[in-house]
């Protein structure tokens, strides 16, 4: 197996989800403190900022009528380039980064924090990067035009 045989492969949720579940094994393994109330209010508004952006993000790929399937980007039908694509390319992906890092600072363990940065990591390599190649084939010119105007994550 080779490592392009991971691109694609692999929905972000789930990705996101075994991040999820390592940092609560984490927490579990490791002594830790209990979160004072002004952390509890950074979490949710962390978790609401990253559930506006992905949902943001999949609203406007169904207002286009084009597919939510990551794994299968030779289906986009269309190029989003509107409402908070103007502000990040990957919105779903920002979406699911800002709720690892919130899940974190709930868990209130440091071992937790680096998980969100491998998470970003990979989404980068095997989801990303593969996506583009292809929306860049699918969209030629428009698509260079729109990534040299906004930015992959923020």
């Amino acid at each position: 197996m080779t490592l392009q045989s991971l691109e694609l492969r692999i929905p972000p949720p789930a990705v996101a989800a075994v991040a999820a579940l390592a940092m609560w094994g984490l927490a579990a393994a490791v002594p830790h403190g209990t979160a004072p109330p002004v952390r509890i209010t950074a979490v949710w508004i962390i978790a609401a900022l990253g559930s506006a952006l992905a949902a943001s993000g999949a609203i406007a790929f169904r207002h286009a009528r084009t597919t939510l399937n990551p794994t299968k980007p030779d289906a986009s039908s269309s190029l989003v380039c509107a409402g908070v694509y103007r502000i990040t390319r990957n919105p779903m992906y920002l979406g699911l980064l800002l709720l690892l890092f919130s899940f974190a600072i709930y868990l209130s363990t440091v071992w937790a924090l680096p998980i969100p940065l491998l998470f970003a990591a990979y989404i980068d390599r095997f989801q990303i990067a593969p996506e583009e190649r292809v929306l860049s084939r699918l969209f030629g010119a428009d698509y260079a035009t729109y990534k040299a105007k906004v930015r992959r994550w923020i």
